[in-house]
């Protein structure tokens, strides 16, 4: 039985939303989603509860006040690249600019390590591993095993607990982490992001405690702009405006109400790395770089 739960944050503008990028129109408001976040201070604060932010490294540039202001509340800070756009879409050199840059500028701006990354829409990137292991980060998060959801992911993994990096790509540095998006078990559909808006909160506390009785922490996601009255954009599908702002804070606020102890990613991933102390071996090849894991993955 698991008793603790990640709420992460994928902390990009909805301005750097895929969906905005691709419509015909625009709009004049600038840092849309930036009030999601110190509502998400705030919220997390008043529950006591703890939570990692994957910025994109862009909004560290224009507005570094508002990802100080997170790394200042106790959030971890993690890497959602620099600009935000589909990692398989860039070619290899500008995939490893992408993950190397934003954790460069990130690091500037907290003044903390930044050892997680995500990519944006769980798109894996060309070496996106190999990069990672480069630039130094520990830990990726980029994993959701879900069904396949055509015009969308899915369909590629089954990995539900944190494991070794090599278990998604046999060619991934022996030291980098992976920590998989929860998903429904049985119809295995993603608990947050958008499946939070379209089945609610109830939806997601239920599998949060399913995966619990397994001895799995849930790990969720949530968007900043989500959280707040979106502009209407020509083109933007009616699907991004879906119950945003206010509906969407009270689920936030519901989902944290729940008898879980809300912790970062890079907590629950240093948990799952263990080393066996009565296998002198195994103590010193932890201790040389590459963790044992244990059973049960």
């Amino acid at each position: 039985m698991s008793d603790r739960a990640v709420l992460s944050i994928d902390f990009e503008l909805f301005s750097q939303t895929p969906a905005y990028r691709s419509a015909a129109g625009e709009t004049d408001e600038t840092g849309v989603g930036l009030e999601g976040g110190e509502f998400l201070r705030e919220t997390l604060a008043a529950h006591d509860a703890t939570a990692t932010c994957f910025v994109v490294s862009e909004v560290a540039e224009e507005f570094p006040d508002a990802v100080t202001a997170l790394a200042d509340t106790g959030f971890e800070i993690g890497s959602h690249t620099h600009t935000h756009r589909h990692l398989s879409e860039l070619s290899p050199a500008d995939c490893r600019e992408e993950i190397g840059r934003s954790k460069e500028i990130l690091e500037r701006t907290t003044a903390e390590p930044v050892t997680g990354f995500r990519a944006p829409s769980f798109d894996i990137g060309p070496n996106q591993f190999e990069a990672l292991g480069e630039a130094g980060y520990r830990y990726d998060s980029s994993i959701v095993s879900s069904r396949a959801i055509p015009g969308w992911y899915g369909g590629e993994f089954d990995l539900h607990r944190p494991a070794p990096a090599t278990e998604v790509d046999p060619d991934a540095p022996e030291e980098l982490a992976e920590l998989p998006v929860s998903v429904m078990p049985g119809l295995r559909l993603p608990l947050t992001g958008t499946w939070i808006r379209f089945f609610g909160p109830r939806y997601t506390i239920l599998g949060m405690k399913l995966l619990a009785r397994r001895g799995i922490t849930p790990v969720l996601y949530v968007h900043p702009w989500e959280l707040v009255d979106l502009p209407a954009v020509e083109g933007v599908p009616s699907r991004v405006y879906y119950h945003t702002g206010e509906w969407m804070r009270r689920a936030v606020e519901r989902i944290l109400e729940q008898p879980f102890e809300f912790v970062t990613a890079r907590s629950v991933v240093a948990d799952a790395i263990a080393t066996d102390p009565v296998d002198p071996a195994e103590t010193a090849r932890g201790a040389g770089g590459a963790e044992s894991w244990p059973e049960g993955r």
